[in-house]
Parts: C-alpha cells; sequence; structure tokens
C-alpha cells in the first residue's frame, strides 16, 4: 500500500508593501511578533517582504495574530507556498496547478500580481493570457469551486519565471489588487494631496458609517491647509471648515463660502468651540504633530482626527512606534476612549496616515 504524501505546507507568509519600504516592513513584523520563527526576506525596491518559518511550520496562526489592518507598512497578507522559480515559457501552468493540488488548498476566486514597480508593471499581460486555462484547470482539479470560504488564490508574479502562490481570507486582506486603492484625482481640486484624506476615509471608516461620520453640516479644521487639497475633500461633504495657514488658499474653494481662512500658526491655534473633525498634513516632525493632536484629543476638541506624520530617510517604523506611543501613552493618562489607526497609505510618500476616534 502506498504512503499517503503530506500536503504542502504554507510556510511563508507573503506581504506586499510601498517599494522602498521593505526594511521598515521587516522591522515592524520583527518588532511586533518578537521571537517568532521566521527569517526576513526583504530585497530592497522588490516592494514586498517574504516571512519564511525557520522550521517550516505553517505560518497560519501568526498571519492570523498581526492581521493587515493593525500593520502599518503592509498592503496586503498572504499565507504562501515557496516561490516557483526558473518556469518553462513553454508550459508555466503545470507546476503551479501541481502545487496547489500538493498543498489541498481550496479557492473561489483568483487574483493575477505583480510588484508595484516598473519591472511589475510590464508583467500585466501574462496573468491576462493564464487566467482562463488556469481557471478551468483548478476546476476540473476541484481547487476552483463556488463554496470555499471566499479565500483567494493570489498569484504574485515577480518575473516572467517566478511566481509565488498566495491564500488570503476574508477579513484579513485587501479586496483590491496589490492592495491599492486606486482613487480618480478630481479635476477641481486644488492639489493632489486631496487624495491622501480621501483614502484615509477609505481605509478607516466603514462606508456604513460615512453618512454619519461625515455628515452635512459638520465642522472642521485643517491644519496647514494651503492651497486646500484637504479642506476641498471636507467641503465637498458639506462642512464649514476652519483652514489654518498662513499660505494662500484656493480662490474657487473660498468662493464656497464654507470655509474661514485664518492665517495663523497651525501649531498654536485652537478652536471656538468642539469640532468633528480634526485633519492635519504639516510638514515637521512627528514628534511635533504628535504634541500638537494629543493636545486637542485629551481636550477632546474633535471627534475625529486624521494626521499625517513625515518620516524620517532611516529607521522609519521604529519612529513611528516611539511616536504612537507617545500618543497613546498621553490618551491612557487622560482617560480618554479612543480607536486608534496608523496606516501607509498608497498616496502615501515618505509618511504615514494616523486615525483617531474619540469614544
Amino acid at each position: 500500500m502506498q504512503d499517503q504524501v503530506p500536503p504542502l505546507v504554507a510556510s511563508e507568509w507573503l506581504l506586499y508593501c510601498r517599494p522602498g519600504f521593505e526594511s521598515d516592513l521587516a522591522a515592524e513584523l520583527a518588532d511586533r511578533l518578537g521571537e517568532a520563527p521566521l527569517r526576513y526576506a526583504a530585497e530592497p525596491g522588490a516592494g514586498h517582504v517574504r516571512a519564511v518559518s525557520v522550521d517550516g511550520s505553517p505560518v497560519n496562526p501568526l498571519q492570523r495574530s498581526l492581521p493587515l489592518e493593525a500593520t502599518v507598512f503592509a498592503r496586503q497578507s498572504l499565507v504562501a507556498l515557496p516561490p516557483l522559480e526558473t518556469l518553462s515559457r513553454d508550459d508555466r501552468i503545470s507546476p503551479i496547478v501541481a502545487q496547489v493540488v500538493a498543498s489541498g488548498w481550496s479557492f473561489e476566486s483568483l487574483m493575477f500580481e505583480a510588484p508595484d514597480t516598473n519591472d511589475g508593471k510590464a508583467l500585466a499581460g501574462l496573468g491576462k493570457a493564464l487566467a482562463r486555462p488556469l481557471e478551468s484547470l483548478f476546476r476540473k482539479r476541484g481547487a476552483l469551486r463556488r463554496s470555499a470560504g471566499a479565500r483567494r488564490l493570489h498569484l504574485f508574479w515577480t518575473a516572467g519565471d517566478r511566481v509565488q502562490l498566495g491564500l488570503s481570507f476574508p477579513g484579513n486582506r485587501s479586496e483590491h489588487p496589490g492592495g491599492i486603492l486606486r482613487l480618480k484625482f478630481p479635476p477641481h481640486a486644488p492639489s493632489r494631496s486631496t487624495l491622501k484624506l480621501e483614502e484615509a476615509w477609505h481605509q478607516f471608516l466603514p462606508r456604513s458609517r460615512w453618512e454619519e461620520a461625515l455628515a452635512p453640516g459638520s465642522t472642521a479644521a485643517d491644519l496647514g491647509a494651503a492651497p486646500g487639497g484637504w479642506t476641498w475633500q471636507l467641503v465637498q461633504r458639506g462642512m464649514q471648515v476652519y483652514a489654518i495657514d498662513n499660505g494662500p488658499m484656493d480662490k474657487a474653494l473660498m468662493r464656497t463660502g464654507m470655509v474661514e481662512h485664518l492665517r495663523e500658526d497651525g501649531f498654536k491655534w485652537s478652536p471656538p468651540g468642539t469640532l468633528d473633525w480634526l485633519v492635519c498634513d504639516i510638514v515637521d516632525r512627528p514628534s511635533r504633530v504628535i504634541e500638537m493632536v494629543s493636545r486637542w484629543l485629551t481636550q477632546r476638541w474633535c471627534r475625529f482626527s486624521v494626521f499625517n506624520l513625515k518620516l524620517p530617510m532611516n529607521r522609519r517604523w521604529q519612529e513611528v512606534d516611539a511616536c504612537l506611543g507617545r500618543l497613546r501613552d498621553q490618551l491612557d493618562s487622560a482617560g480618554v476612549d479612543y480607536r486608534l489607526h496608523c496606516r501607509h497609505l498608497y498616496h502615501d510618500r515618505e509618511e504615514v496616515t494616523v486615525f483617531v476616534e474619540l469614544r
């Protein structure tokens, strides 16, 4: 009687990130997971990090212990099989199907992806060419089926002859290809920075809460507002806005009658009463921004806050961790009940976005 071959184990954790931030994501994982038996492969500019189990055990428990939404620098989070390398151009499909069958995986959908790099963009056509034949073979082998817990198979191509297969689970993944929410720039917005605030709302606020949290008639302050990219988003939601900046505001935005422009220092200004929103995209030291936002939140001058922290060139995770730690300490000491999230959004560059809701 032939011995039964054990299934291929998902011994790797594959996470996508912005190219250039691989070491920051690896540092975040290593710091937050402590003594977890993982080896990190973080090639500069690759746009992803592989966390490999050193003893070959499944990474599923570790992947669940640090959900995607709780990370700062990750865009997508997958349990993964070892990469398939040196695939033949004559038959890329057979090794892929064989690895899935060996893993025992089943799933309801497929997603073809590549790193967010110039080389990755050149691979887009490959996924399209392989989609139909792979779907057909997966169905025949029972891997692609209608009822599979909404699991999704990701085929992450890093070269024409190299792919890594990952599995994602509902509630612990990004639903967007590459983990990227791509937004269209509004033609009448004063600056492209407007997309940072729009993406933050999508990231941190469920759509079911938009009607309440972004209600027309709400009040907001935009610190460092000029020329008005973030103020524009607030006005589009029907909010009355205090725009605090010594620089000039967009003239069309001022004609709406919904903006009061105050040429004052955003770090020193205080509101005339309690507001619904505080937003801030001031270019300054992260520690200084944290101290200013902490004053607003401990004084309960607003209910919601979205602000950016500009990052240093080195040890970016350590800076973010220290700043968020200081903010949490001050809120806890003041007895404030709050919800806090921080993410490196797609429309961010050398910064991260923080969201705080007081409860």
